[in-house]
């Protein structure tokens, strides 16, 4: 109960702005670390842990097709869902500068809160990440082993995929097609949380819209996942790219470059799904708001509701905002 909880270290701690900006970046570091454990650690059970514990064909067997994309979109989908039910009551649980920035253009975020609330959500994947390495290494190194991969030498694409992603290999090493397909996805994640968060539309009521956001993440994943692994948050690949790098992973987390020998390859990809999910986050709620919130605006003016858009998703209330400092 809350009436029966008592901040840690007493009602000093409670001084340090934790009613206002700092308490929103312990928020949104929070929850974009429970995103990335559960995210990164349902690539982890599929590329590593479940082959190397005797749970597979082989030691090496991985991404039976559509059994494991299951495997992994459903657990994404729980893992957006966890992150936003752990962080929404505080600071919205944006845990995707994507969804940061488009709220700044369109739903008047304050813009000197963009930077701060990316740099937490980056550092809250790359704990993460650190994380998940510590829990599944010997799993990796495992793995990396029977199928004779060695990190630093830039050919353990599949363990690397862990922490971070990559084009499929018949873009041929062109960027364009990974471009619009993060885009793509992340504009339909903006449109799709929009929607659920729009108190003027369908609302889910009571609490579960985290858990419909979760779905809209399966759906992508499902639907656009396999062109370049469905990032759509440049956290939560650049937050564990950077850690794979510093782990071993070398240029193949950074510049994100890699050749088999056989044909696939790639070259500094890093900044695909950086940019591209930012991208096409704002083009997501410029859409919305094009084909539906407009409408929504217009039909609320002309019928006198005093009914508010939603300014934030998951803040507490739809219409509700924490006081700032």
């Amino acid at each position: 109960m809350a009436d029966e909880y008592r901040p840690i270290h007493g009602a000093g701690r409670q001084r340090f702005g934790l009613h206002g900006l700092w308490g929103e970046l312990s928020a949104e570091f929070f929850g974009t670390f429970v995103l990335i454990c559960f995210g990164d650690g349902v690539v982890a059970m599929a590329v590593a842990a479940l082959n190397s514990s005797g749970r597979a064909a082989s030691s090496t067997t991985i991404f039976l097709a559509s059994g494991d994309w299951l495997l992994i979109t459903f657990g994404w989908a729980f893992a957006v869902m966890l992150g936003v039910y752990v962080a929404g009551g505080v600071s919205g649980a944006h845990i995707n500068p994507a969804v940061t920035l488009a709220l700044a253009v369109r739903r008047r975020f304050p813009w000197k809160h963009v930077v701060p609330y990316v740099i937490a959500q980056v550092i809250g994947a790359f704990v993460a990440a650190a994380l998940v390495y510590w829990v599944y290494g010997s799993a990796i190194s495992a793995y990396d082993s029977a199928a004779h991969l060695i990190p630093s030498a830039g050919n353990a694409l599949a363990s690397y995929s862990i922490f971070a992603t990559f084009p499929a290999s018949y873009f041929h090493g062109t960027l364009g097609g990974p471009f619009v397909d993060e885009a793509v996805g992340t504009a339909f994640l903006l449109i799709g949380v929009l929607a659920v968060t729009d108190a003027r539309n369908l609302a889910p009521i009571s609490n579960i819209g985290p858990l419909i956001i979760g779905w809209i993440v399966f759906a992508i994943g499902t639907s656009f996942g396999a062109n370049s692994g469905y990032a759509i948050n440049p956290a939560r690949d650049f937050g564990p790219r950077l850690f794979a790098f510093f782990a071993g992973w070398g240029k193949v987390a950074l510049p994100g470059t890699f050749n088999n020998g056989a044909g696939f390859s790639f070259s500094n990809y890093f900044w695909i799904p950086i940019v591209a999910p930012l991208f096409g986050g704002v083009i997501g709620a410029l859409a919305y708001d094009f084909f539906i919130g407009d409408v929504l605006h217009a039909r609320q003016s002309r019928s006198g509701s005093t009914v508010e858009a939603p300014t934030e998703p998951g803040r507490g209330g739809p219409n509700v905002q924490p006081d700032r400092v």
